[in-house]
């Protein structure tokens, strides 16, 4: 029997071209597996024919979107996730989705060997094979780019020669990655860090400089779960779209970052996530009134850990388990409404609603029916500075010495 390879195929040049590729370097059967992360673009079935015109012999497509919404773009929200303070992880929460597809269709197919487009410099190739082995531990991995010399140029000269049902002319500098929960741009231009980003470079986005009037959203949450906007009940992947639409109208998400890769390197990417950013702001002020003080501060430690698993491509990882279910816990009184503006590249908290509040206005209040007892504060302060100053005594003490 010929042996059979899966590959996670995207309807482009690299990978439209590897499918060949890989049947002549290695003589197997290839089978594309395109999955929808809500990317946009071409339809699945357009995508699917491209496959099967370039040689595939089985197409494997799956909507995810919503999937990928429910199962990765939400616990991402739930932990407030930003890699090193600024990238709420576009690309990285994708790459589980796509491999537990991959993995499934290898299954499916009888396939032994799963393929990706990654280059051996990129994230990317650690996040798409950590998660084939633990998904399917038996199954090989190859990366065409990497492990079969399959440049650009030699793509391109490959589908003129084969005729290739593929468009090899358009220059394109950059690399883009997009997804639902935002777009990521890197390379070509931008790999001088000094140069600015031109305005092409951005699609979710518009220029922020020139807003229209601003845009007052309320997003509605239950249990941490955006379910509402403006009153309107909503799924999180119709939350993310409805945000996309809105805070990208006024250039709300736009981040420029130099970021440490897991390979060793710094790099310097654009990346565009107006609904991603939105909420997660929305959602950080709503934790801010409902969840204990302790609770939040080691919350806050254990989401740049999450952030960090994850980045690394440690979605399926037992500490990545374990953290989730710390964070899951941490989301049952996050429940309320937060009002925001939109406007000029920020989302504004201008509200906060909550039956699950703990911000109590008659302790919080300087006026008349304060509740707050300001005596006990007296004493609170001698004990909690009391082994500070011991210890500043006993340095005084040894020093004098």
């Amino acid at each position: 029997m010929t042996e059979r390879i899966v590959l996670a195929y995207s309807g482009g040049l690299d990978t439209s071209v590897a499918i060949g590729w890989i049947g002549e370097a290695t003589g197997a059967e290839v089978i594309a597996v395109a999955v929808d992360v809500g990317q946009g673009g071409e339809s699945l079935e357009t995508i699917r024919q491209r496959a099967l015109g370039c040689g595939a012999v089985e197409a494997y497509v799956a909507d995810a979107s919503d999937e990928f919404a429910n199962e990765y773009c939400v616990p991402t929200l739930k932990a407030n996730a930003l890699y090193q303070g600024h990238y709420p992880l576009v690309s990285a929460i994708s790459r589980p989705v796509i491999v537990k597809h991959l993995v499934k269709a290898a299954r499916e197919f009888g396939a032994t060997t799963v393929a990706h487009g990654c280059t051996g410099k990129g994230n990317d190739q650690v996040r798409f094979e950590v998660g084939i082995q633990t998904l399917g531990p038996d199954l090989k991995c190859i990366a065409p780019v990497r492990d079969l010399a399959l440049t650009r140029d030699k793509a391109i000269a490959f589908a003129e020669e084969k005729g290739l049902p593929i468009e090899t002319t358009k220059k394109n500098p950059y690399s883009i990655d997009q997804n639902v929960w935002g777009r990521a741009v890197e390379t070509g231009y931008l790999e001088d860090i000094w140069n600015a980003p031109t305005k092409d470079i951005y699609d979710y986005t518009a220029t922020p400089e020139f807003p229209p009037a601003p845009d007052e959203v309320t997003i509605s949450f239950e249990a941490g779960v955006p379910v509402a906007i403006d009153g309107v009940k909503v799924t999180p992947l119709q939350a993310i779209k409805e945000l996309n639409r809105r805070a990208g109208a006024q250039g709300v998400g736009r981040i420029d970052v130099v970021e440490d890769r897991l390979v060793g390197i710094k790099s310097r990417e654009i990346y565009e996530a107006p609904g991603a950013m939105a909420l997660i702001t929305a959602h950080k002020h709503l934790e801010d009134v409902t969840i204990e003080r302790e609770q939040a501060r080691f919350k806050a430690t254990v989401g740049q850990r999450w952030a960090e698993l994850v980045y690394d491509g440690q979605w399926f990882s037992p500490l990545k388990r374990s953290l989730d279910a710390f964070i899951e816990d941490t989301q049952k009184y996050v429940t309320g409404d937060i009002r925001m503006v939109l406007h000029g590249g920020q989302a504004i908290v201008t509200g906060r609603r909550s039956e699950t509040s703990l911000y109590d206005f008659e302790l919080a209040t300087y006026d008349t029916g304060d509740t707050f007892d300001q005596s006990m504060a007296r004493g609170f302060i001698e004990l909690w500075g009391m082994s500070a100053k011991v210890a500043s005594g006993r340095d005084i003490r040894v020093a004098g010495k």
